[in-house]
Parts: structure tokens; sequence; C-alpha cells
């Protein structure tokens, strides 16, 4: 069966052969060089012994490496498993032998041995370091010079696993959410409804999210669907990815809400010329409006969308209809998926009423990679339970009101972390925040807040007490406040609560 997103890969390919593709360190990267490698990396994976069906871990920085590697893979009908160059050694070995990878593509890492690897994923037949020559590692570089670019076409259907994301780095039991081929074209298809069309061919877009999550793949999944071009940041540093807007004039991008903070924090920030930005879409939390409104003021004429989705939802799922000015909300899924807000009991509620978000669409992934308790415990019925709390208006437009695991009861008074978390950034001398809940024996749980203040302001707890008064209901209002030089974040840049929760 014909896949779109591939047929489509394949017909740009040809069509933009001379137009570039990536921009990466300042190198131009055409659309027939992407091809190129892509194809004899495909031919290279081939004579390793992969072939339909079969797992390649990927195990990278944000290089052009990486996408070489996803489309390559796709070209077998095999199934990428990208990892987050972040993950530990123990962390890195328990998803690549839970997904019988038989090849890693990977950067060398000093305290990374090799045989380890081996011995602690059986399926591991070959392993590929990038950039450098490794004993007991083929070299990626000589491998594609070895190799050709032509290759035999293969059936792929749509039912057929192109990627298995491992959403945590659990040595337990790792997660791995089942990606098919069908849904590889969910989030092209998508970007292209909310945002009317507004990406195309003459259009430049800035990727500064890693490509082992979906917010990264994304661009990915877009720059081979409209052929725009991609300028690709190792890694997010602040004053770089400015720079980069000004210099490539970019159109478009797509961060999580700490990120647009760390921005809006630099001294530099207006002295770059921001012109070229025509739309830019936040997702991952739920208290972004204030930081795109902030946003705003340096970019009067950007269209601001705020947006939601998980990764087992192939995000976006839903987004504010360009235009709006109701960055509060999150927006209106497009027409083939469906949104509702179930209770406890698994009964829909009626609008206004918060409850737990549940998605029903083909968008929906499959499950959980061998894990068939889990696979059962969040899809029932045909509906994916998503774990987040929300509520829909009365004009059908669906809020984010947090994590079902960020509902604080304080005294049979719920509080939803989000909510604190989005008046503590109305403070102007607040850089950062972040709200837990812990444990009270009068209350049973209470908030409590962790703050990074803005270079040079001071406040005291009684502030914060006395202007979280005028935005809060005293039992939302933290009991405990800590000050912080710096909040800890995960690979995708958002605050990393779990690691806030061990904090004594």
């Amino acid at each position: 069966m014909a896949i779109d997103f591939l047929q489509t890969m394949e017909k740009h390919f040809i069509h933009y052969a001379d137009k570039t593709a990536l921009i990466f360190r300042d190198q131009a990267i055409s659309f027939g060089q992407l091809k190129d490698r892509s194809l004899r990396l495909a031919n290279s994976l081939a004579g390793l012994g992969i072939k339909k069906g079969d797992k390649v871990a990927v195990y990278l920085p944000n290089w052009p490496e990486y996408i070489y590697s996803y489309l390559a893979i796709w070209t077998l009908g095999a199934t990428c498993v990208p990892l987050d160059f972040m993950l530990t050694v123990d962390e890195l070995i328990s998803c690549i032998a839970h997904s019988e990878a038989k090849v890693l593509i990977m950067k060398h890492k000093a305290n990374l041995p090799l045989e380890q690897l081996r011995n602690g994923a059986v399926a591991l037949k070959n392993i590929i370091t990038c950039h450098e020559k490794i004993e007991g590692a083929i070299n990626f570089e000589e491998l594609l010079e070895k190799s050709h670019a032509e290759i035999s076409p293969i059936v792929i259907n749509e039912k057929d696993y192109a990627i298995i994301f491992y959403t945590s780095g659990t040595t337990g039991k790792p997660k791995g959410v089942l990606i098919n081929y069908l849904q590889l074209g969910a989030p092209p298809k998508s970007m292209g409804f909310f945002v009317n069309s507004d990406m195309a061919e003459k259009d430049t877009a800035l990727c500064a999210l890693p490509f082992s999550h979906l917010g990264g793949l994304i661009y990915i999944q877009n720059l081979v669907s409209f052929g725009y071009t991609l300028v690709l940041m190792e890694r997010f540093i602040p004053v770089e990815f400015l720079k980069n807007i000004s210099v490539h004039k970019v159109n478009f991008f797509w961060i999580v809400p700490s990120m647009y903070y760390a921005l809006l924090q630099l001294k530099e920030f207006e002295s770059f010329d921001l012109s070229s930005l025509r739309w830019i879409v936040t997702f991952g939390a739920s208290n972004s409006p204030d930081a795109l409104r902030r946003f705003r003021q340096y970019c009067p004429k950007v269209h601001l969308l705020n947006g939601w989705g998980l990764t087992e939802t192939n995000a976006p799922t839903t987004v504010l209809p360009m235009g709006s000015g109701n960055i509060e909300s999150v927006g209106r899924a497009a027409p083939w998926i469906e949104v509702k807000i179930y209770d406890e009991n698994g009964k829909e509620v009626a609008n206004g009423a918060v409850g737990e978000v549940v998605v029903k669409s083909w968008v929906v992934t499959d499950g959980y990679y061998n894990n068939p308790e889990l696979t059962r415990e969040v899809l029932r019925n045909g509906w994916f339970h998503t774990g987040d709390l929300g509520k829909f208006d009365k004009e059908g437009q669906l809020y984010i009101v947090g994590r079902i695991k960020e509902m604080i009861k304080v005294g049979g008074e719920i509080v939803f972390e989000p909510e604190v978390e989005s008046a503590l950034h109305k403070n102007p001398d607040i850089a950062e925040a972040a709200v837990i809940g812990v444990q009270d024996k009068l209350r049973g749980e209470v908030p409590k807040a962790f703050i990074v203040l803005k270079e040079g302001k001071s406040l005291q707890e009684e502030d914060l007490r006395y202007f979280l008064r005028q935005h809060l209901a005293h039992f939302k209002i933290p009991h405990y406040f800590e000050f912080k030089d710096a909040l800890p974040k995960n690979r995708t840049g958002k605050i990393d609560k779990e690691q806030l929760r061990l904090v004594k």
C-alpha cells in the first residue's frame, strides 16, 4: 500500500533537488544531497542485514546525520528508535535492549564502552559511529562513501511501524510509543490545516528541539512535506537562536514555554531583527500564554499559536486558529480527530467542567511496544486516555488545566499546579517558576513553589504572598517558596518536576 508521506518525500527529493534543505553551522545541504546521503545510508544498512520491520536505534545530537538516519530507515520500511542524547549508559542500554534494535547509529562518548552496549543489548549486531573512527565500530562517513544511492522499491504497509519513541529513559520498564507509517503524515497534515497553508517552499524554519522527541521530528516531517529550508541548531542557546532568526530570515518556529522565557530574559533581545517571523507556536505546557504575550511585545505582527498534543497522539492534536486572540486556549482539533472530556468514571462531562482529555483518531498510537498492560490501561473503548486535565468553553475551545499528577488536593480543595505557575509568571521580577504538591499533616497536601528571579531582582516570601492574593484564592497560594538559581530541565527544555519532587 502506498504511504502518502513516503510518496511526498520521494517527489520532493526530485522536485527540490537543487534547493537548500538544511543549514547547519552555516553549511548548506540541498535536497539532492539529502536524498543521496539518505539512500547511501539505506543501502549500507541493508548491507548490514537490516530489512523491513527491523529496529535501528539512533543516539546522536541534532546533526544532519540524524535526519539521514530517519529517512534511510524509513526507505527500508524498518523502525527507527530515536534516543535522547542525554540518556545515561544504563538508560541507553535499557531502551536498546527493550526495542531489540539490531544496529545503533551514534556519536561516541568517552564514558560509553561499546562492549558494555553489546553485552547489555543482545540483539545489537552493529554499531556505527559518526565523525570518529572507533575500534569495534563502523565509521559512518566511510560507510556512505562505499555505498550507492540506488535502491529497489520496498512495499510498506500503513500499519508497519516507523518509529518507537521512548518517552523516558527509565531503567525499569521503558515506555516505547509505537508510530506507524500512516501516522508519519499526521503532523504535516495537522500543521497544514492549522496554519491555513501558511507554510511553503519559500519559507525558512528554525529547529532547536531534539530529533529524539516528537517536537523535533515534526520539523523533519514538515521539511520533506512542504519543501522549506530548515536551519538546524545542535542545541538551544538563546542568543544563537535569536541570531539565527535574524541572519537567516526565519519565518516560523515552535518551542516549549521555558525556551520563550529564556529568550525574553536576554538583554540583547531588542537588538535582533525578528521582522521575518510570521507565526510561532508553543507546545508542552499549559501556562504558556504569558510567554507568548510578552514575546508579542517585540513582534506585534506575529501570529501566536498555542497548541496541545502528546507523542501518543502525534501532535499537534489541537491548535489555536490563526489570528485568534484567545491564547489562553489551545484551540480545537482538526476534523479527523475527536477530543472529549471524561470524568473519573469514563463519562463525558458538560462544557466548563474539568476532566481527563481523551482522544480518538487514526493519529493515535496503537500502544506501547511489548507492553500490553499499559496499552490496555490507556486505550479503552477506542479512546486514548491522555492523563491531561482539560475543559471546553461554550465555543468548543479546549483549555489544558494540567496533568492529573499536577492536581493538588488541599484540605478537600483542588489546586492545579499550572494555574499557580501562571499567576507567579505575572510577577515582572520572576524569570521561571514551578509548583508541586508536598505532604502536609493538616491539609494532606499543600503547594510549594520554586522560583528563579530575574538578574538583579529581589523578592521576599511575603512579597510573593501579597502579590498572589490578588490573583489566586487563598488555598491556592503556596505554603512554601524556594528560591533557586535555575530549575532542572529535561532534554526538550521543559521543567523537570520529577527532579523537583526529589528536593527535600
